[in-house]
């Protein structure tokens, strides 16, 4: 990968190029489970492919510079743009379709397995090359979850848990984060009970919570 996603090409190189397999996963993504996407930075020994040297999210945001491809975006439109920004990560906004809910891997894994046995309706869940455990949830869930965790008894807790909402990007697999590996899906979509409608984060948080909660007590005592 040339490292100058941060310089646009000529439309006209754009048109000329092949249909990788970035462009069939983006298309996936908006065309498929209706989700904006949006070309990103990436990052390599430490600088940013956004040009800035002071970056203060390296290979983790998107180009200010990029469109946003928006949700139903077929094949010759996410071709286009992603044409004009080769070798760009996929970044989600969040807030659109969906809010996010990370918890740490560990407690992430086995509050999945637990919410599967118990049946409930799951949408998608990444999982980051730092450690992070993203739960896909209707939007709104940000805004609401101080609201939410005290509802459900876990407002005065220390909780490793936050909610991610509008003005927030995720990186969508497999687009590496921060230059840290790819990301990966611990739930795909095509895997998810509700993909293109994330379950309201009510039914969730509560597993989520007292896992997060569990893990660190284990942790506390040795």
């Amino acid at each position: 990968m040339g490292f100058t996603i941060g310089i646009r090409e000529r439309r006209a190189n754009s048109r000329r190029r092949g249909r990788t397999p970035d462009v069939t996963g983006v298309a996936e993504l908006t065309g498929l489970w209706g989700w904006d996407t949006v070309p990103g930075a990436r990052a390599a020994e430490g600088r940013c492919s956004c040009g800035t040297p002071d970056c203060p999210s390296p290979g983790a945001h998107p180009l200010d510079f990029a469109p946003l491809v928006p949700a139903g975006a077929g094949l010759g439109e996410v071709t286009e743009v992603w044409g004009a920004f080769p070798g760009a990560a996929v970044m989600l906004p969040v807030g659109r379709s969906f809010d996010v809910i990370e918890v740490a891997e560990t407690a992430g894994r086995r509050a999945l397995a637990r919410l599967e046995r118990m049946g409930l309706p799951l949408g998608p869940v990444a999982l980051t090359p730092q450690g992070r455990a993203q739960f896909l949830v209707a939007p709104g869930a940000a805004a609401q979850l101080p609201t939410l965790l005290y509802r459900t008894g876990w407002d005065d807790a220390a909780l490793d848990l936050r909610g991610l909402g509008p003005g927030s990007h995720i990186t969508a697999p497999p687009s590496d984060r921060g230059g840290a590996g790819p990301v990966r899906w611990l739930r795909s979509p095509a895997l998810a009970d509700a993909a293109r409608r994330p379950p309201e984060a009510r039914l969730l948080l509560g597993t989520l919570a007292y896992v997060a909660h569990r893990l660190a007590a284990q942790e506390a005592a040795g």
